[in-house]
This record gives structure tokens, C-alpha cells and sequence, in this order.
């Protein structure tokens, strides 16, 4: 089982994951002790939010845990049999043990400024752990 981070700085869980170009991926096959096998640091054009290609790294994955994700990446990654799983925690690798225990720290609010323009909702039902 494989499951990428979204962490644009590569320490921290970051949010806006549509928008994301950096992941840690890690490798589940053993549940206890997840490690990190890659670093994805995509080309602008692979963010999701304007990808539309067929092919794209993160759909060889099983989940995606990410600081926040409008619900066009959550239907897009569910459609291909990704979860998406929102989270409050920061520290990538204790939100992937936190993921593999089936507890989810609540994902944190965030503002809206005026630079951020997009059309989605935010649905908070991963803020409960409730799976995509």
C-alpha cells in the first residue's frame, strides 16, 4: 500500500492539495513501520487542479493524506479508488500511523483571502475520521 503526503516543504503536512506538487510517498508493507520510499516534486502542469491527462503519479496510489482538498480532488482521486484523507496533524509520518490506527486528527480551518479564488465546498466530514 502506498500513500502520498501533500508537503510542499517536504517537512510538514501541508493543504490545498489540488494546488500541491510536492508529496512524501510511503510504503505500507509493513503497517507498523511506514517508510518514506519517494519524494514527488512535480512540474507545475502536474498539479492537480490542472492536470487532464490519464496518467498521473498520485493515481498509483492507495491514499492521499493531505492538510485540506476541495471536494473536485476528493471526487477525482474516489473515482480512481484513492481515499483522500483530510488531517489536522503536520508531522507526515505520525498523520500516516494516526491513518493506519483509524484516527484522524481533525483537519484545521483555514481563511480565505482575496488571492484565493476557487469553486468548491468544504465538506468537514473527514474532520470526524469518517473515510472519503
Amino acid at each position: 500500500m502506498k500513500i502520498a503526503v501533500s508537503s510542499q516543504n517536504f517537512r510538514t503536512v501541508t493543504a490545498h492539495a489540488g494546488k500541491a506538487r510536492r508529496f512524501i510517498v510511503f510504503d505500507l508493507a509493513t503497517p507498523c513501520m511506514p517508510r518514506e520510499v519517494e519524494r514527488l516534486d512535480l512540474p507545475r502542469e502536474l498539479a492537480m487542479h490542472e492536470f487532464r491527462g490519464l496518467h498521473h503519479p498520485l493515481f498509483a496510489m492507495d491514499a492521499v493524506i493531505t492538510g485540506g482538498a476541495g471536494e473536485g480532488f476528493v471526487r477525482r482521486l474516489g473515482a480512481r479508488g484513492i481515499e483522500v484523507v483530510r488531517t489536522g496533524e503536520t508531522d507526515p509520518l505520525q498523520a500516516v500511523h494516526d491513518y493506519i490506527a483509524g484516527i484522524v486528527k481533525p483537519p484545521l480551518p483555514h481563511e480565505h483571502g482575496d488571492d484565493h479564488d476557487h469553486d468548491h465546498a468544504h465538506d468537514h466530514a473527514h474532520a470526524q475520521g469518517e473515510p472519503a
